[in-house]
């Protein structure tokens, strides 16, 4: 009887794996997990019985050591290094290099690859930056809060991309693959803007040694090296080198991402090679093999062999990117909104977007409608002079109305433009007030694209 309970447990949990993996299969499946942590996020911020709890544990200092036999103490962890801070400044940066990665291959070769491919999103993706900054400025020019021009000039990726896949064939492909190349256009002048103008001091002396690091790994790529921890090693050095000198961490993980070799280990003769050799060898020890005995101890050995081997002819770039994109997606992400998203809201004045003073300006007002009009009015211009002046193509079967439509959901700026607010503002007021403007403002440009996508598919298949 207990062999049975014990199958079924097994089953079950074999059952539960499958289930969570075809979950995180979906498109939107990071969107959903993403929104859930905000609402609880929310719920932790602002429940009598966890509020304090909530915010003390974000705010611990990490103080792990290790004593020295004479009694002196080293310390593991930055003087000051808090929870929140860990997440921000540590866990944030393998965020930051995967977005690099995408970056880099989309360059090298995807959709921003060629001039004429890349200059759509690219222009689009400007244009969705310039006019929600300026929207943000005329709002807030002279008040406490102009440094926070940044903040609506972000899109939320994961969040955009969940809901085209939801509203499935209603949006064109072509349009789906717009929307991509501009986040990832997007998600590089983000990084630009965080570390142009929301750095610390810079201090110049660990910066250049930061830079010899690079400069050697640059070296041993050019060599031929395609082993991986020649340059994940240098990479957690070259974190604490941007760390210590006053320019955003984060900024070292795209940096490092560009020094990623996309070709892989082996060459495709090679693989052809190895690949018959060994599938060859496994054969021939199959052939007088009993089913059960599969694998014996030789065999695994092959297995193995030609697992690495199938490895190394995908570039490392491919490789790392695509086993940390779950991590990302369903662990970093989530513990970022967690962390972020969690904001106190004494009175219900908080989530009055029209609410002006001589300390926070017009925050509110800036982010919402930074957010809500002006990323996709400046996205849809943007794109509309590339069209004319024929420095790019209209995606292939979509019309205007339908791209302005798109373009809404550009305005869901969640995680970069959170990112943004921590970095802009010290005062704890207008932090809570940016990231309760960006919740607002991303709801609304969501709701926004996806009527008007709804209502345009609709009456395109009412003129069928």
């Amino acid at each position: 009887m207990r062999l049975f309970s014990m199958y079924g447990w097994v089953r079950g949990q074999q059952l539960a794996a499958a289930r969570g993996r075809s979950f995180m299969n979906k498109p939107w499946a990071a969107g959903v997990v993403l929104l859930g942590c905000v609402v609880v996020a929310m719920l932790l911020a602002n429940l009598p019985w966890t509020a304090g709890y909530y915010h003390h544990f974000l705010e611990t200092e990490l103080l792990a050591t290790i004593a020295s036999p004479d009694g002196g103490i080293n310390w593991l962890f930055p003087a000051g290094m808090t929870v929140e801070k860990l997440i921000n400044d540590g866990l944030m940066v393998i965020f930051f290099f995967t977005v690099g990665l995408e970056i880099k291959r989309e360059i090298v070769c995807g959709e921003l690859s060629s001039v004429r491919k890349a200059m759509l999103p690219v222009m689009a993706a400007a244009g969705g930056m310039a006019v929600p900054a300026l929207i943000f400025a005329i709002f807030n020019h002279g008040t406490a809060a102009i440094n926070g021009w940044g903040i609506p000039t972000a899109t939320d990726i994961a969040f955009a991309i969940g809901i085209l896949s939801i509203l499935g064939d209603r949006v064109p492909i072509s349009l789906k693959v717009f929307l991509t190349a501009l986040a990832i256009a997007d998600d590089l002048g983000a990084i630009l803007v965080i570390a142009l103008f929301y750095g610390g001091q810079v201090k110049l002396g660990l910066l250049a040694i930061a830079c010899v690091i690079l400069a050697g790994i640059y070296f041993i790529k050019r060599a031929g090296e395609k082993r991986m921890m020649f340059y994940l090693v240098p990479a957690i050095v070259v974190w604490a080198l941007f760390y210590y000198s006053g320019v955003h961490s984060t900024i070292s993980g795209v940096v490092m991402a560009m020094f990623i070799p996309m070709e892989p280990r082996f060459s495709r003769e090679y693989y052809v090679r190895k690949s018959r050799l060994l599938t060859d060898a496994l054969t021939q020890s199959m052939a007088s093999q009993a089913p059960g005995d599969f694998p014996d101890e030789g065999q695994r050995r092959m297995l193995q062999r030609l697992s690495a081997v199938s490895a190394g002819s995908a570039g490392m770039s491919y490789r790392l990117e695509h086993a940390l994109a779950p991590y990302v997606s369903f662990v970093i992400m989530p513990i970022f909104a967690l962390a972020n998203a969690g904001v106190h809201i004494p009175n219900a004045e908080y989530f009055n977007i029209f609410h002006v003073s001589p300390e926070s300006g017009a925050i509110g007002l800036g982010i919402f409608f930074g957010l809500l009009l002006g990323k996709p009015v400046g996205i849809f211009c943007a794109s509309r002079l590339a069209v004319m002046c024929k420095m790019g193509e209209m995606p292939s079967k979509s019309t205007w109305p339908m791209l302005f439509a798109v373009a809404c959901l550009g305005g869901i700026g969640f995680t970069m433009s959170i990112f943004v607010d921590s970095l802009a503002f010290n005062d704890p007021d207008l932090i809570a007030r940016g990231k309760i403007a960006i919740l607002m403002g991303s709801a609304a440009a969501a709701v926004l694209g996806v009527v008007l996508i709804s209502l345009l598919a609709k009456a395109r298949g009412a003129e069928k």
